[in-house]
């Protein structure tokens, strides 16, 4: 498998639509934009929209079981991760799936030149390397069928 593909074949596929909401929003509001986009994480930008934080369905349930209910009135900034893991346009698919999976997490931005161009997860990973691996087994069967044919 290609090592050294570089995720901006994800982001070209997935486009560079990336939601984001405010740090001072409530977490109703970000599990509504989570929900009625059918994603697990938000991109959180200052005003000159450099990235400061993300938001993950996981972070909202954690500090659900801490605080309760009333964890919905809470403002975004209160709970999103500052410390925010990124990566290059430029960085393997597979050296990023890596990252991930050894800091537990789902959700990575990506950045083009510190500008964020997109955000992918493990889920838009491995569906790329499962892609990968479907390709490779198509080009096996037809070396094999070929194989098969030259004995004839």
């Amino acid at each position: 498998m290609e090592r050294g593909m570089s995720l901006k074949t994800i982001l070209a596929a997935k486009g560079d639509n990336i939601i984001c909401i405010e740090s001072t929003a409530d977490l109703a509001a970000a599990a509504k934009l989570l929900s009625t986009h059918g994603i697990g994480a938000l991109v959180i930008l200052d005003g000159s929209g450099r990235l400061v934080g993300i938001l993950s369905e996981r972070d909202i349930v954690r500090t659900m079981a801490d605080v309760g209910s009333a964890v919905l009135q809470l403002p975004v900034a209160q709970v999103m991760t500052r410390n925010v893991s990124t990566c290059d346009v430029n960085d393997s698919v597979s050296s990023v799936m890596e990252r991930m999976t050894k800091g537990k997490f789902r959700h990575m931005p990506v950045l083009d030149k510190d500008r964020l161009a997109g955000l992918v997860s493990i889920g838009d990973a491995l569906k790329w390397q499962l892609e990968r691996i479907r390709e490779h087994l198509h080009q096996l069967e037809l070396t094999i069928t070929e194989l098969n044919l030259m004995k004839l």
